[in-house]
């Protein structure tokens, strides 16, 4: 039996109890307009490490330059270096079994949500969140904890694709649960009158 022919770029159906391969879908962070107040903040200490290295008013002016440039330094790290390893370090991907939310920068923490089991998909966005396209997903499946993905760009697309894949997901859930199981071995007699 051959396969229909997909879709450019859609991968085949498998065969009726096959395990079908996990194929990635889609991978995102967070919004990157959480950045917005990072990228200001590195512009100002630029700019003031500009103006005043080597032109400090009256009473810092016998400070070594060296302390500017380490309180430039300090200022950078906490207020741009560190926000933008937390947005960098967050991911969430969708492939062709399961959502997988990934996040933090020592103490890692990964959460799970398989597509056959299904689960709901609700979607918050706010004002901003509308102007940029962006919003925040909560998927819950009423066993395990609910999974949120905070902020996620194209939020529409996005909770399309998870409605999609659930839905294929169970298709092929319940075809397999039909399927004649295949039992390997010799085939059997032929009947006495067509031997």
């Amino acid at each position: 039996m051959n396969q229909p022919t997909a879709y450019t770029g859609r991968p085949l159906t498998p065969a009726p109890g096959a395990e079908p391969r996990e194929l990635r879908i889609a991978r995102v962070r967070p919004h990157a307009r959480r950045l917005f107040w990072s990228a200001l903040v590195l512009i100002a200490v630029a700019g003031a490490v500009g103006y005043f290295s080597g032109n400090l008013p009256a009473p810092l002016d016998e400070a070594p330059d060296w302390a500017l440039w380490a309180a430039a330094g300090v200022v950078v790290l906490l207020f741009v270096v560190v926000p933008y390893l937390r947005w960098l370090s967050r991911t969430y991907t969708v492939t062709t079994r399961r959502v997988i939310a990934r996040s933090g920068l020592v103490r890692r923490t990964r959460t799970e949500m398989g597509h056959a089991r299904g689960y709901t998909i609700a979607e918050r966005r706010g004002p901003i969140q509308r102007l940029w396209g962006a919003g925040t997903l909560t998927l819950t499946n009423g066993v395990d904890a609910p999974l949120r993905m905070v902020d996620i760009p194209a939020v529409r697309l996005m909770n399309e694709t998870l409605a999609d894949q659930v839905e294929v997901s169970q298709i092929l859930a319940h075809r397999d649960s039909h399927a004649i199981p295949v039992v390997p071995g010799p085939p059997p007699p032929l009947p006495s009158d067509l031997a």
